[in-house]
């Protein structure tokens, strides 16, 4: 049944008022944080940012995205859906790039799903590779944050942080491990969740095949890590790399919700917490989030050129 004209305009608005409402909200509690602890100390601590810090820094979140397009093409083989490494670097890219422009919650792996799944005429597939991909990002973060929290809380950070985090690594290696069992149980579920179930459950089925992208996914939170550590250095911040391993992570848990855009304000609150329970100035922890959802939005600008670049997907013609 075609739409009326109101309702196509209300579709079509949704995601850009979803898009503003998280833009304004990011922006809100950063405007809130700067008036609370006065924005001219943290002006001048990011004047003090050595650029080749913030270019290595760059080029590292480049590098990271990299990683992730690797760790999609291992995701994407096991559902026999195969191609070049350097197809997958460009829709990663590409959908990265959508990520910071394109209205909506997904709009990056809606992209990514599309290009890939029209060029090989396997849409499903396509779906569940992403799908997967998100997922085990996921893994690799809860799981490096609560090893993190185990080993490595030398700050201290209370029990009130500590114990949530390592309940929600605990929780995701208990399912992890229990995906063999709820492949099984898919037919009994609800429709939706079946529905759900049903794309990624070659995925459950054999969840060894996960471990190469799950050590991926684990090894790209320590790179990230690493380089906001090279921010902090850029700063004349002193602190030990353990630290940012320790609470870069759990701080990526609150970031990852899709409150804001690109987890703005959200990750210099919880650095705010975080480090300054570890005895970082509140003024320089603020500082260091703003400077990394800079780099998020000029190492995504890169995207830029796979998304002038890569031809419009055509059905089917892989």
């Amino acid at each position: 049944m075609s739409q009326s004209p109101s309702t196509e305009r209300g579709a079509t608005s949704h995601p850009y008022r979803a898009f503003a409402i998280r833009a304004g909200l990011g922006v809100a509690v950063v405007a809130v944080l700067l008036w609370r602890y006065d924005a001219r100390p943290i002006f001048r601590i990011l004047s003090r940012e050595q650029s080749a810090y913030f270019a290595a820094v760059v080029a590292l979140y480049v590098a990271g995205q990299a990683m992730c397009a690797y760790r999609w093409q291992l995701l994407a083989a096991i559902l026999k859906v195969r191609g070049r490494y350097p197809e997958f670097l460009a829709y990663t890219f590409l959908g990265m790039f959508t990520n910071l422009f394109v209205p909506g919650l997904l709009a990056g792996d809606a992209a990514r799903s599309v290009y890939l799944g029209r060029r090989r005429g396997r849409m499903g597939e396509a779906i569940a590779s992403v799908v997967a991909d998100r997922g085990v990002g996921l893994i690799g973060l809860f799981w490096l944050a609560a090893l993190a929290a185990i080993f490595l809380n030398f700050a201290p950070l209370p029990s009130s942080i500590i114990t949530p985090t390592v309940a929600v690594g605990a929780i995701t290696l208990a399912g992890f491990l229990a995906a063999p069992l709820v492949a099984r149980m898919i037919h009994l579920m609800p429709r939706p969740l079946r529905r759900a179930g049903g794309i990624v459950a070659p995925y459950l089925h054999h969840p060894a095949a996960l471990i190469p992208a799950i050590a991926l996914s684990v090894l790209l939170q320590i790179t990230l890590a690493a380089g906001q550590y090279l921010l902090a250095v850029g700063l004349g911040i002193t602190v030990p790399l353990s630290l940012f391993i320790l609470c870069v992570p759990i701080a990526n848990v609150f970031a990852s919700l899709p409150l804001t855009l690109n987890g703005l304000g959200i990750r210099e609150s919880a650095y705010l917490v975080l480090f300054g329970m570890a005895g970082m100035r509140k003024e320089d922890a603020i500082a260091l989030g703003l400077l990394w959802f800079a780099i998020t939005m000029v190492g995504g600008s890169t995207g830029a050129i796979a998304f002038v670049l890569t031809p419009a997907p055509v059905a089917g013609e892989g």
